[in-house]
């Protein structure tokens, strides 16, 4: 399976009053990892978005396991847990660097879409793009 990694450094703004990550900002983290994942494909989303193809987030989910706190040093793997031509579905878990503890997961879903958000099959839409995906796919 292909594991991209994302290094991310927690910032102030980012913390609440007890001192932890925000639980809203985990979201944020998936997608900077999911972004680069993307990159790792050859392509950017900005690329794939000017060639008619986006990913809109139709379901999403985190487990908080332990929280981050202020300039902890984190880890965002990102890895593919299911692609179809209609759409993909990406897993997280954001590590903390110092220990290597999982300190949450989480789970997207996004379906391929055109520019008028119709689902597309992404396999006869683009098949240059999809042969990319797939590439990353194959190492389920």
């Amino acid at each position: 399976m292909y594991i991209s990694k994302t290094e991310i450094k927690v910032r102030y703004v980012e913390t609440d009053k007890m001192g932890i990550v925000h639980h809203s900002n985990y979201y944020a983290y998936f997608e900077v990892g999911r972004g680069d994942f993307i990159k790792e494909t050859g392509m950017s989303y900005s690329e794939m978005e000017s060639q008619g193809i986006m990913l809109p987030l139709v379901e999403s989910q985190c487990k908080y396991i332990e929280g981050a706190k202020y300039e902890d040093e984190l880890i965002v793997e990102t890895y593919i847990e299911e692609l179809t031509g209609a759409k993909i579905v990406f897993n997280y878990n954001v590590v903390r660097k110092l220990d290597n503890k999982i300190i949450a997961r989480g789970k997207t879903v996004h379906p391929f879409v055109n520019n008028d958000f119709k689902i597309v099959n992404l396999k006869k839409k683009d098949p240059e793009v999809w042969a990319k995906m797939e590439i990353i796919g194959s190492k389920l």
